[in-house]
């Protein structure tokens, strides 16, 4: 084991891995489960190394359950371990959880190595999530732990951190005033210099330093693989008055890191001291910065390959080298796609996006600009948007791997989601059953991680594999560059760039029909209160229209619409807008998933209807529809749904569901014998080419980093259907049964679902908010 771990700190990973793995079989030969764990944790921290987030999650998992049993002092360990792969895939929130589940284990035992560790890892976990203060904060207790322990490193790490955190506070994006030219350490006679407006990125690392590794009883040492994590910070972050990050700050770091045998990390500080001179307008100083930092090894992490890229990029531009940006984000994010390619799990997969989020959004931009100010190509802007855009629906689904505890574990979250409900009912407290409700679903979430397999990724689409696809269709993708709002309208005319206004505005429209949607929504609402409800919805869908539809209507035609929305923009009920009232539109995370659903073959004929409980005779009686399809499997239990639901042609259910908005994979339909939650559709051997959701919101989606949506639908259609129709807000289960009464009808006539969507819609949109997704 030992031999082992020497070889990750050389970097040697095969090496390495026939040692720990030789330590597996002897362990389990000499039946000592205590070293085989450890060495499981070890070959953890190999397979981060080597970027393999699933197989180094599916270590750590096999870790802590023998943890858990013989050594529990341990587990706090094992969740910093495994938040830090989290950390490199982009899953902040879930990294900060486990984290803080942690630190309140190691506060309470006072366990000084692995509590300032944590404290770090959490810090960038705060960074990841847009809060540079709290980052500065945990930063600082970390590097004071570190320094009282005789860490050297470590405490060079803690400081690397923080000058991060001062970073995000005090340069701003370059849309923002420039610094003065007399700031310390500027160079005199510079002037700052203006990049395309981006949002604040860098890394946050993690290293564990070997020479760092506390020697303890009972415990093997484990050297850490580096984890480095791409962070946005928004604007105005409050961050409390501190020493501001200079380019001479940061090369003094750089030095101190390589002195402790840090040099990965000693190339980040170097690379973030290279973006500070860029903004100061230092470009000989920053270019000789950037020469400074040595070319990539195969184990440098990919957030570090990213950030020079971006470097690079951004001293190209700030040179007048444009092309030469934006080979450099072409090149990082093929890099990215092929780390993607690696990933399991619709989590891990959405998660990498924010890796590549600044290069692309470096690219669009500059394309953008060249388009508005010169009137070039549009076709490169859509070209760039599909780049960088929801890529996790490209790739061909596989069979997921059969895991019977993760099978117990969905058993256990769904009997104990009903206890919960039951005790809500019953007036009695919930807060312990929510705790270990919220527990399970984490510890489901992290199997799911490395058992759910994604297979080839297909390839991104240009304007040439989509035009010939269109017939009477025009595609409108939705862009936002700092608070303008663009479309880039693609028909067999041609691609056009059109400019619509400020994005703030059209975003907090949307959010206030949504809440007006959401009150309308009852059935046996007071007429003044409905009457009043009504006006205001409707004066807000009139001013979206006017914002989104009419600037591109002389582009429009009458066609029918495929919508590649942006943020905010998923939540549009697109047939309320009145222009686009009987106007066939679907709604697709990008063009490439449009024409990859739409390209699949139908294979199957099943017809499944499934009906809830709780739910109105009109609504939840599903026997109705026996007579437009009356060789349909009906089904009601979870098991029995799931079963029916494999290779259907068209899924039609009727059940109660909520959106999960802190982890939409925990978006559930209420079936009679307890939820059924979304990513249990996504282990589905064959997903069902249709759906629709009758009678429920979960076509709200979290947005992740690329604009990549997750929640009940976008499971569904990351899992291979091509068609889901459901609510992006809440409806009246009156209006659910009006609906699809008119729907069904008309698909059993022969109509294509947008179509047909459109027409059942139209008599009152405003209570009926259904959109079709996918194609």
């Amino acid at each position: 084991m030992n031999r082992g771990l020497t070889n990750i700190a050389f970097g040697l990973p095969e090496a390495a891995e026939r040692d720990i793995r030789r330590t597996v079989e002897l362990a389990e030969a000499e039946d000592l489960p205590l070293m085989r764990a450890k060495a499981y944790g070890n070959l953890g921290d190999l397979a981060q190394m080597t970027g393999d987030a699933p197989r180094s999650l599916r270590h750590h998992e096999q870790a802590e359950r023998t943890f858990r049993v013989l050594a529990p002092d341990l587990v706090a360990r094992t969740r910093i371990d495994r938040a830090r792969v989290m950390l490199a895939a982009g899953l902040a929130d879930e990294a900060a959880k486990h984290l803080d589940e942690a630190l309140v284990v190691l506060r309470r035992r006072r366990v000084g190595q692995d509590l300032a560790e944590a404290e770090l890892a959490r810090a960038a976990a705060a960074l990841l999530q847009g809060d540079p203060s709290t980052a500065l904060e945990l930063a600082g207790q970390a590097q004071r732990r570190f320094r009282r322990r005789g860490s050297t490193s470590w405490a060079e790490l803690a400081a690397l951190m923080k000058m991060r955190a001062e970073f995000a506070a005090t340069h701003p994006p370059a849309a923002s005033p420039p610094h003065s030219a007399d700031s310390p350490d500027s160079p005199g006679g510079t002037s700052e210099v203006v990049l395309p407006q981006v949002e604040g990125f860098f890394l946050t690392s993690a290293r564990r330093p070997a020479a760092a590794v506390p020697s303890r009883p009972g415990r093997t040492a484990a050297a850490h693989a580096p984890v480095a994590v791409t962070v946005t910070v928004p604007r105005g972050a409050p961050v409390r008055p501190g020493r501001r990050a200079t380019p001479a700050r940061a090369a003094k770091l750089a030095e101190r890191l390589t002195s402790v045998g840090l040099t990965d990390e000693a190339a980040v500080a170097t690379l973030l001291a290279v973006r500070m001179a860029i903004r100061r307008g230092d470009l000989p100083g920053a270019r000789a910065l950037l020469d400074r930092v040595p070319a990539p090894t195969p184990i440098t992490p990919v957030d570090h390959r990213m950030l020079r890229r971006l470097c690079r990029a951004e001293l190209a531009v700030a040179t007048g080298s444009p092309a030469a940006a934006l080979r450099e984000a072409e090149e990082g994010l093929a890099e990215l796609g092929r780390v993607r390619d690696r990933m399991g799990g619709l989590d891990l997969l959405c998660g990498t996006a924010v890796h590549g989020r600044e290069l692309g959004e470096l690219a669009v931009g500059l394309v953008l600009d060249h388009d508005g100010e010169h009137g070039g190509d549009a076709g490169r802007a859509f070209d760039w948007l599909e780049r960088t855009r929801a890529q996790v629906y490209r790739y061909e689904p596989l069979p997921a791997i059969d895991d019977p505890v993760l099978a117990r574990r969905v058993a256990e979250s769904r009997s104990l989601s009903r206890a919960v409900q039951q005790a809500r009912l019953d007036g009695r407290p919930v807060d312990e059953l929510e705790a270990r409700l919220d527990a399970l679903q984490n510890e489901v979430a992290r199997l799911g991680w490395h058992t759910s397999v994604w297979g080839r990724p297909r390839p991104v689409c240009r304007v040439g594999d989509v035009l010939p696809h269109l017939g009477d269709r025009t595609v409108i993708s939705f862009v936002t560059r700092g608070d303008v709002l663009s479309a880039v309208v693609l028909s067999t005319a041609g691609a056009t760039l059109v400019r619509l206004g400020r994005a703030g505005e059209v975003f907090e429209l949307t959010r206030q029909l949504h809440a007006d949607l959401d009150v309308l929504a009852p059935d046996h609402l007071a007429p003044a209160l409905a009457d009043a409800i009504t006006e205001s919805a409707t004066l807000r869908a009139a001013r979206l229209d006017d914002l989104l539809v009419a600037p591109l209507a002389a582009h429009l035609g009458s066609r029918e619409l495929v919508v590649v929305p942006t943020g905010e923009l998923y939540a549009v009920p697109w047939n309320a807008l009145p222009s686009l009232h009987r106007r066939p539109v679907v709604v697709a995370p990008s063009a490439t998933a449009w024409l990859n659903a739409r390209s699949a073959r139908p294979r199957a004929t099943r017809v499944v209807l499934v009906g809830g409980p709780d739910l109105p005779e009109a609504v939840g009686e599903v026997g109705g529809l026996r007579a437009a399809y009356p060789d349909a499997v009906v089904a009601e239990s979870v098991p029995g749904v799931l079963e029916a639901l494999d290779g259907a042609r068209l899924a039609h259910i009727a059940a109660h569901g909520e959106h999960v908005a802190d982890n939409a994979l925990f978006s559930r339909l209420e079936l009679a014998d307890g939820p059924l939650f979304a990513h249990e559709t996504a282990r589905l051997r064959q997903a069902p080419e249709q759906v629709v959701l009758a009678a429920c919101s979960l076509a709200l989606s979290r947005i992740r980093p690329g604009d990549e949506a997750l929640g009940f639908a976008g499971a569904l259609l990351a899992s291979g259907s091509r068609t889901v129709v459901a609510a992006v807000s809440k409806v009246g289960d009156k209006a659910a049964a009006l609906t699809m009464e008119t729907f069904h009808r008309l698909l059993a006539e022969g109509e294509p679902m947008s179509h047909a969507l459109a027409e059942a819609t139209a008599e009152a949109p405003l209570r009926r908010p259904f959109v079709c997704f996918g194609a």
